[in-house]
């Protein structure tokens, strides 16, 4: 830490979990932060699949980095992207052009898609990681309804009726089963030329069992859980090809024209920016205090940090992170006092995972849950975890009135003319109906 009669300047990148979390807890000491974040929002990541499922809107999951830390006088909220890290001058280089100096750095980017090689598969599968993610998702799947409706053809009808998720962890078993109650409840008697509860639902996992850090019990419950909602789960089976009409497993062809990918993740790039050693999935490998080995004015916190914690590699997890970040303050204020750091350890809260209506499964100590006591779990715990009091009132009102009339209160299309997309279908007087006014 500099010695000079300033304040420390902190540069933190991520408004994430790690990050706010790592911000908020140096608000009484003298420093100067600069919160660096490529959006200006806060999002509840557990929720995304909510917003994605049209069971809840944007705004109901997020908050604007600035209006969360309004009160704290010490932080300055910078939307920006960070493209270079020059860590011999300590200065940030933006991607306005602009270099920004720190005394000390939190990386905190979080983490981004990973399809093992198979990049292309992108563009035909999309993944779940921010809100730009969920919104174009949720378009991709409610289209894909009334795309369905416009044809003509059984085979091509049935491919638009066909869903896939990739992937068999809380994301992927969230998702999967949202989709088959959407459905077979919410969609029920809206349409007249198709029935959505033919809709086929699938869910494919590489792995032996869906939501593999849960207790084998646990898993199979969630398995069958799944199932009774018409989820078809297929494990023990890696998907071999991904494209606009349907994906391949092994030698089986399948027609689908919507692909979810919740099957892998990656680190942010901005690890691949330092002078340090990183794991598969590009997590920096930090030290046991969260620094970064040959560089103590570094530290990596959240997603893109590698850590062992009771000898065991910590999770990806929103608790993990809010962990971490707060951890990294505490290190920060030890070195402004001349104290020695101290190893991060990191605090197991358990495991959480809902799959429809009254159906989840928790995991927490000796304490195993399914069903629906479970599902009241995971609610609350949600609930209780979100920012802001005015998100946890709406997120609260719109699930209840979910649950008494299976709607989703989101459920609108943006982007280009429905038109634009939808095959051209005749009507009654032989007329081409999508130029009917």
């Amino acid at each position: 830490m500099p010695s000079t009669d300033r304040p420390p300047h902190i540069v933190i990148v991520g408004g994430g979990f790690a990050g706010l979390w790592a911000t908020r807890a140096l608000a009484r000491d003298p420093v100067r932060i600069t919160l660096i974040d490529r959006g200006n929002h806060h999002l509840f990541q557990p929720l995304l699949y909510q917003v994605a499922t049209a069971g809840l809107s944007a705004p109901d999951i997020a908050a604007p980095l600035r209006h969360i830390l309004r009160g704290q006088r010490n932080v300055e909220v910078r939307l920006a992207e960070v493209r270079g890290i020059d860590t011999r001058a300590k200065t940030l280089a933006l991607a306005d052009g602009a270099a920004l100096a720190y005394d000390t750095l939190v990386l905190a980017s979080g983490a981004t898609h990973a399809y093992f090689g198979n990049d292309h598969w992108a563009a035909h599968a999309p993944g779940l990681k921010t809100l730009d993610d969920a919104l174009l998702l949720r378009r991709k799947l409610l289209l894909a309804f009334e795309r369905a409706e416009a044809e003509t053809d059984p085979d091509r009808r049935a491919a638009w009726l066909s869903f896939a998720v990739v992937g068999g962890g809380p994301t992927g078993v969230e998702l999967a089963g949202t989709l088959a109650e959407i459905a077979r409840h919410t969609l029920r008697s809206e349409f007249r030329n198709i029935d959505p509860a033919e809709a086929r639902v699938r869910l494919v996992e590489a792995g032996p069992r869906v939501l593999s850090s849960f207790p084998d019990d646990l898993s199979d419950k969630a398995r069958r859980q799944l199932q009774k909602l018409g989820v078809e789960v297929l494990t023990g089976t890696p998907v071999a090809d991904i494209d606009a009409d349907g994906y391949r497993l092994g030698d089986q062809r399948v027609a689908a024209k919507t692909v979810v990918w919740a099957a892998g993740v990656a680190a942010s790039r901005l690890g691949a920016l330092l002078d340090a050693p990183r794991d598969r999935a590009g997590r920096v490998q930090v030290e046991p205090d969260l620094r970064v080995p040959g560089q103590p004015d570094i530290f990596v916190a959240g997603d893109l940090a590698a850590v062992h914690s009771n000898g065991r590699q910590v999770p990806g997890v929103a608790p993990a992170a809010k962990q971490m970040g707060r951890h990294v303050a505490a290190s920060i204020r030890a070195r402004l006092r001349g104290q020695a750091t101290t190893p991060f350890v990191y605090r197991d809260f358990g495991n959480l995972a809902t799959i429809g209506r009254m159906a989840a499964v928790v995991h927490f100590g000796r304490l195993k849950l399914s069903g629906a006591l479970a599902w009241w779990f995971w609610l609350i715990a949600h609930v209780f975890f979100l920012i802001g009091f005015r998100n946890r009132v709406v997120v609260l009102l719109n699930w209840i009135l979910a649950y008494w009339s299976y709607q989703r209160a989101a459920r609108i299309i943006f982007g280009p003319p429905l038109d634009a997309d939808l095959p051209a279908r005749p009507d009654a007087a032989g007329q081409d109906a999508s130029r009917i006014g």
